[in-house]
């Protein structure tokens, strides 16, 4: 059994109202339970938290290793672009973790295409809408199952 951390950035809390037509219709709330089935029929444990403030992601990050968290997927939202802090945690503490973008942020604005946390990711998914995040965690799976 893996124990996975799934963390949501600022703003995400309004996914399904939020421009829909970037970020698409899903709740955050039907993405964390569409994670949560999938990781349990696997015989997986998962824990989501979403915030909108800096400090409570890094905190959550470095408890991560303490907590024994095997793998972590997360939607940073506009701290992709700005939080060097994030950036420092998951260097501190090094468990593996996959970056999920719902739109495209290539096809975005400028400011969009730099990431703090890509070259240091296991993995990054952008543009594939909410399917990212189980996309990220069937490669969170098999990047556990193959060391």
């Amino acid at each position: 059994m893996a124990k996975f951390l799934v963390l949501h950035g600022p703003n995400l809390n309004l996914l399904g109202q939020r421009e829909p037509e970037v970020y698409g219709t899903t709740t955050l709330d039907e993405i964390n339970e569409s994670i949560r089935v999938r990781a349990e029929s696997n015989g997986h444990q998962v824990t989501c938290f979403q915030s909108n403030a800096e400090h409570e992601l890094v905190n959550r990050i470095q408890a991560a290793s303490k907590d024994k968290t095997d793998f972590i997927i997360i939607n940073p939202g506009a701290f992709t672009h700005t939080s060097i802090a994030l950036r420092d945690a998951f260097l501190s503490v090094k468990v593996p973790f996959i970056e999920v973008h719902l739109s495209n942020v290539f096809a975005r604005e400028e400011f969009r295409r730099k990431s703090y946390l890509s070259d240091i990711a296991f993995a990054v998914i952008t543009g594939t809408g909410a399917i990212g995040y189980e996309l990220a965690l069937l490669a969170a799976e098999r990047k556990l199952t193959k060391q």
